[in-house]
């Protein structure tokens, strides 16, 4: 069993940054590949960014490529991700899951979800 904890969300203007942080409970973190969702009001649950078990490969949803970068600590059992230069359609509560079989950016493929913490971008 894995436990996710998000932190670093909050609000900012506009072509500002953030970092997400995703710390991990248990010995088994590497064993799992991450990724990062978000979900606006009233929208369907979106993939933003995914990463390997040994951070040597990522995935990133078009609208978030060259802007946002995820990125991997074992030894902390934490996974981040920097946002930058943010826009309003950027709002969202942010999720992180962790996938056992595979790499994916599929939500159905996760097995395990923290609670989200919220970005807001102002414009």
């Amino acid at each position: 069993q894995v436990q996710l904890v998000e932190s670093g969300g909050g609000l900012v203007q506009a072509g500002g940054s953030l970092r997400l942080s995703c710390a991990a409970s248990g010995r088994t973190f590497s064993t799992y590949a991450m990724g990062w969702f978000r979900q606006a009001p009233g929208k369907e649950r979106e993939f933003v960014a995914a990463i390997s078990r040994s951070g040597g490969t990522t995935y990133y949803a078009d609208s978030v490529k060259g802007r946002f970068t995820i990125s991997r600590d074992n030894a902390k059992n934490t996974v981040y991700l920097q946002t930058n230069s943010l826009k309003p359609e950027d709002t969202a509560v942010y999720y992180c899951a962790a996938d056992w079989a595979q790499l994916s950016t599929r939500a159905e493929n996760y097995d395990y979800w923290g609670q989200g913490t919220q970005v807001t971008v102002s414009s």
